[in-house]
């Protein structure tokens, strides 16, 4: 289980993730120099829905969600087909959590090089 304080930490401990508002959302974003934009989302958090969005590829989309449809299964839509992927924070392990935190930062971090 994952507390939403404990997922703003493990997000905020990556080497510069930022913590933003997007709309009703928290956003967490990369803040590196030569990044597209500056300010490139690697996830999002619905602290009322206890649940965090990552930015993954539709691979590794497809790797996460294998562990648990229940847990961990995309947005629905659009956003859900390019990767986003939806993380029960109460439900999800925190070392499951972290490692595909790892691999959305890991993905972006390469994409601007």
């Amino acid at each position: 289980m994952v507390t939403v304080e404990s997922f703003r930490q493990m997000a905020l401990s990556l080497p510069g993730v930022v913590e933003l508002p997007h709309f009703e959302r928290t956003s967490f974003r990369l803040n590196m120099p030569g990044s597209l934009g500056g300010k490139r989302i690697i996830a999002s958090m619905d602290e009322k829905k206890k649940i965090a969005v990552l930015m993954l590829s539709p691979h590794e989309q497809s790797v996460f969600c294998a562990f648990d449809k229940t847990i961990i299964y995309p947005v629905p839509g659009a956003w859900g087909r390019q990767g986003c992927t939806i993380f029960e924070l109460a439900k999800v392990r925190k070392s499951m959590l972290q490692d595909a935190l790892q691999v959305v930062y890991r993905e972006k971090t390469n994409k601007k090089k």
